[in-house]
């Protein structure tokens, strides 16, 4: 829920959805969903997925290529416990493609798990886990 100005009443901005424009959305939303809510389940004509307080949109666009040119642009950045869980999860249903296996980072010393991997359209997609208590990012 975005937070208000005490000085001025109005909202302060905060990121309400992300648009992942693709040339086949469908199939995009279904690796999504797959991902990350399969017990998800497509509510009217727009291709969305609620997760957590962020909607993920996917759309028809004609501006973009099959694949994304510049994946590491913007990454899709997903918190979640169990992340090795995931990893199979992702490995076995999905056959993801790592850039990145799932790794303490250097200089992480036991506070955050991350690996990255690639959505069908080339977008690179984050997942970490926090273990050593530290508050989200």
């Amino acid at each position: 829920m975005a937070e208000q100005s005490e000085q001025s009443g109005k909202k302060n901005p905060h990121v309400g959805g992300i648009v992942l424009g693709s040339t086949d959305p469908a199939r995009l939303w279904e690796w999504y969903r797959t991902a990350f809510a399969p017990e998800a389940e497509k509510e009217g004509p727009m291709l969305s997925l609620s997760l957590g307080s962020t909607t993920l949109i996917f759309e028809s666009r004609n501006d973009v290529g099959r694949k994304s040119v510049e994946p590491g642009r913007i990454l899709v950045n997903f918190e979640v416990d169990g992340i090795r869980d995931l990893e199979k999860h992702l490995t076995s249903a999905l056959n993801a493609r790592w850039v990145r296996e799932v790794e303490e980072p250097d200089g992480a010393e036991g506070e955050v798990l991350l690996g990255t991997l690639e959505d069908p359209d080339g977008n690179y997609v984050q997942i970490f886990e926090l273990t050593g208590g530290t508050p989200g990012m």
